[in-house]
């Protein structure tokens, strides 16, 4: 499992990540079970989100997060991925509408306003989504829908996560509604990573 982590996190393109997951999907739960993320954010996002929501899970992965809205009665969830072995793994789960293949950071194939919520699990993170894939989400969230992510404290405050997130905030794109306190990641190949979960509305 940490020959695996240690991959995906030393990969420089899209392409070199997805290869690395599409390697690492078959294996990818067992290898992270019982971490956090996935359970933390989705019970923030059964606070704000109303069941007859349509929701991106925007690097959905395997399909855990999908799994668990799905068990809190939603049914309208779509699974985005840059990896073909995730969007498989995630197909077995029998939650999602629909899948799409797609990078974040990159120009997203959706029309604006298309989701009511959009939710993104351990996808913020060192060679993986950048800051600037806010302004995507954010086109295609309809005005007042959320926007609901996970991210590790120090990596909020020591990249350009904070000044973007701010910015939009000055921009009036969106607003902060909610952040969690820290919690642990329960990761066992690295014990000292913390985690929250930011929950922001999409400005009207």
């Amino acid at each position: 499992m940490t020959r695996c982590v240690e991959a995906v996190f030393l990969t420089s393109t899209p392409e070199e990540l997805a290869a690395q997951y599409d390697k690492w999907s078959s294996s990818y739960e067992d290898d992270l079970l019982g971490h956090a993320g996935p359970a933390e954010a989705v019970e923030q996002f059964v606070s704000f989100v109303p069941r007859t929501a349509r929701i991106l899970d925007a690097g959905c992965g395997t399909g855990m997060v999908g799994q668990l809205l799905a068990e809190h009665g939603y049914e309208q969830i779509e699974g985005l991925d840059l990896s073909t072995g995730m969007l498989q793994e995630a197909q077995k789960k029998g939650c999602y509408r629909a899948f799409y293949q797609q990078a974040l950071g990159e120009p997203l194939d959706f029309s604006d306003n298309s989701f009511d919520a959009v939710v993104v699990v351990g996808v913020f993170v060192m060679a993986h989504a950048r800051s600037h894939s806010f302004d995507e989400l954010i086109r295609i969230t309809k005005p007042g829908g959320h926007i609901i992510f996970t991210l590790r404290p120090e990596f909020y405050s020591n990249t350009d996560f904070k000044p973007k997130m701010d910015a939009l905030v000055a921009e009036e794109r969106w607003r902060l509604v909610h952040v969690t306190e820290p919690f642990h990641g329960r990761f066992q190949a690295h014990p000292e990573v913390n985690l929250q979960v930011w929950v922001y509305t999409v400005n009207t």
